[in-house]
């Protein structure tokens, strides 16, 4: 019988990568020295997590997929993934500024035979004051401006930068150019894809003095040139209720602010659902089943779990995520 599902996170050192995923998550990154990201739930192929917990512990995310099928996923997710888990979950440590960057959409990623699209949505954990991100353009533009610019090396000039405090929610489609700064730490939430093109890397240099590669051409039909008025995602806070951060067709994310035992019925989804706590600790039963849940820890609840319990100790944050 499926239960809820741990994972062991798989590391990545990254040249931008800072500590905190150690120090305010409580995971042990270690040997890594510059950890920028920890890839919590990932069935991505060379990089997915396992089972840490249960009769299932040692066993490939997807390995559980191909055996339980619909039971774990749910039956209209299993018809449009297969055997691939179609959700990706990080934390990111950003030291420093993150290269500018772009994912393609479901249709040009299907056109170059690469898998999927990538629309991604962050959560703010943490973030030093004054700390900034870069998400969309800060004007009106177009293919023509934008080559004009990347020309005369200005880019910079055209993007829109974000101050980011704790709680903020940027949704960041496919096709929007982005990049996190320094002193922010956060829960990224994406469709299963490692695919990214890189625009701008601050013209930084390795230590043997070459420059990361740039994927100037294979970005250009990836970019939505569109700007809008605010890229900043609102939602309305409620302590004890479910407040939603982000539905869209990739992933429906809320946010769970906890200081009683709250119920939750998921039995008309048809979804796996993935608990994320960002902060404090939590007890989740589920029938006979009762698992604990602190910061930094996800849990994979599979889709014939229906009804769950959840107990802050004495307070908790907890995405919550699955596909409508």
């Amino acid at each position: 019988m499926l239960y809820p599902l741990k994972f062991k996170p798989v590391f990545k050192d990254k040249i931008w990568g800072g500590r905190k995923i150690n120090t305010n998550l409580g995971l042990d990154f270690s040997p890594l020295t510059k950890c920028g990201e920890a890839w919590t739930l990932s069935g991505v192929a060379g990089c997915q997590t396992v089972v840490s917990n249960g009769f299932l512990e040692g066993n490939e995310l997807n390995e559980i997929l191909e055996i339980y099928m619909d039971e774990l996923v749910g039956e209209k997710v299993y018809e449009k993934y297969a055997n691939e888990f179609p959700i990706l979950v990080k934390f990111i440590d950003a030291n420093d500024y993150l290269s500018i960057q772009v994912h393609p959409d479901d249709e040009l990623a299907a056109h170059r035979n690469i898998g999927n699209g990538k629309t991604e949505m962050w959560y703010i954990l943490d973030a030093d004051p004054g700390a900034e991100l870069i998400t969309g353009f800060g004007r009106e533009m177009n293919r023509a401006t934008y080559l004009d610019f990347c020309n005369q090396k200005r880019l910079k000039e055209t993007l829109n930068f974000e101050k980011v405090q704790k709680g903020d929610v940027f949704f960041i489609p496919s096709g929007r150019v982005h990049a996190l700064g320094p002193g922010i730490l956060l829960a990224e939430i994406q469709q299963t894809s490692d695919t990214t093109y890189r625009i701008y890397d601050w013209d930084r240099v390795d230590s043997e003095g070459h420059s990361r590669e740039l994927h100037t051409d294979l970005a250009l039909d990836a970019i939505d040139f569109s700007h809008v008025d605010s890229y900043r995602t609102p939602y309305k806070h409620e302590i004890n209720e479910t407040a939603c951060l982000v539905d869209c067709s990739c992933f429906t994310t809320n946010l769970l602010e906890l200081d009683h035992t709250v119920g939750k019925d998921y039995g008309g989804l048809d979804s796996f659902v993935i608990y994320i706590c960002v902060e404090g600790k939590a007890e989740i039963r589920t029938g006979e089943e009762c698992t604990s849940l602190t910061t930094g820890e996800v849990l994979l609840l599979p889709a014939i779990i229906d009804e769950v319990s959840l107990t802050p100790d004495p307070y908790t944050r907890i995405l919550e995520v699955y596909i409508a």
